[in-house]
């Protein structure tokens, strides 16, 4: 994705760098089942000028760290889930 932001923006790649990283964000993953943004922090990434709507609340301190590993822990069960779905695949059709 970065190589064709270079290639499309040529010497002002670097300015749309904010673009490709909101893109890349939330780009939906087949292996996860959601975006990555969504699988870390449980919510849709938005622009940075609604970042924090009126009454949300936020985590903070350990809770945070909490709420990250164990979001972390899915995203590897998922992507376990995933790598072993597509191994059983290959291993049927594998001639011994």
């Amino acid at each position: 994705m970065l190589r064709e932001c270079v290639i499309d923006f040529g010497g002002n790649w670097d300015v749309h760098l904010p673009l490709v990283e909101f893109s890349y964000n939330n780009s939906y993953h087949s292996s996860i089942q959601c975006a990555l943004f969504e699988a870390l922090y449980g919510r849709k990434c938005r622009l940075t000028i609604l970042w924090a709507e009126i009454g949300e609340s936020s985590l903070i301190g350990p809770e945070l760290v909490q709420e990250t590993t164990d979001r972390v822990v899915l995203i590897k069960e998922k992507l376990k889930a995933a790598r072993d779905h597509q191994k059983s695949y290959a291993d049927n059709r594998r001639n011994p």
